[in-house]
């Protein structure tokens, strides 16, 4: 079974601060199961005439895409849930 997800593996649409201006996910960048850094860009958020590079937020797998392109979304919705990359052995 899956490990229950935590805030910190998942992705947030942000307030862009613009009210009342329609936020659209307009584009993914990575592919569900794909491998990320924390810090790549893996989708693009429209709002107005202005795009939005959102970046994973951990080190992992992007496990699940939970909107699709072109859907309209509001701030503090969750577009994305990410496995985080287990933390690699201490050297003893």
């Amino acid at each position: 079974m899956a490990p229950a997800s935590s805030p910190a593996s998942r992705l947030i649409v942000p307030d862009l601060g613009m009210p009342g201006v329609a936020i659209a996910l307009s584009l993914w960048l990575v592919p569900e199961g794909a491998e990320v850094v924390a810090g790549d860009r893996v989708a693009e958020l429209v709002c107005g005439a202005a795009t939005v590079d959102l970046e994973a937020p951990v080190t992992g797998r992007l496990v699940q895409q939970l909107v699709d392109e072109d859907e309209v979304v509001v701030p503090g919705t969750p577009i994305a849930e990410f496995e985080p990359a287990a933390a690699p052995a201490r050297p003893r």
